[in-house]
């Protein structure tokens, strides 16, 4: 049996009311990935009053989520979906690409992807 390497690196920022998450997505995301990285947003979110999220995630070497994962994303978006501002994702993968476009419905901003990091970063810049 072969272990496979998952997991995110999270990087937050925050300045007055607008909040930049860095994520770097590898692997299949568990529900043990959620359950770090969610309170560590949660306290960011709180701390401000009307919070303006941009995300900037590196998915190129994701896979996906495992089902309970995948739950907790729903979860997320629908809970602070309205403070999501925009969102870039690294990738050429084409069905992030679709699934930006399902989960775009329960966010209030923009999803885009990008098979540059310099382009995703100044999308999300435009905006701040």
């Amino acid at each position: 049996m072969t272990a496979t390497s998952h997991g995110v690196s999270i990087g937050l920022e925050q300045k007055s009311e607008h909040i930049f998450l860095t994520l770097k997505a590898r692997g299949k995301l568990t529900h043990e990935d959620y359950e770090a990285m969610v309170p560590m947003l949660t306290s960011a979110i709180e701390k401000v009053g009307h919070p303006k999220i941009n995300v900037f995630m590196d998915a190129r070497e994701f896979e996906g989520w495992e089902p309970r994962a995948a739950w907790d994303d729903f979860k997320l978006g629908v809970e602070y979906g309205r403070e999501f501002n925009r969102i870039a994702v690294l990738s050429s993968k084409r069905w992030l690409q679709v699934a930006g476009k399902v989960g775009s419905w329960f966010i209030g901003g923009e999803y885009r992807t990008f098979e540059s990091e310099p382009e995703a970063m100044a999308w999300l810049e435009e905006d701040t």
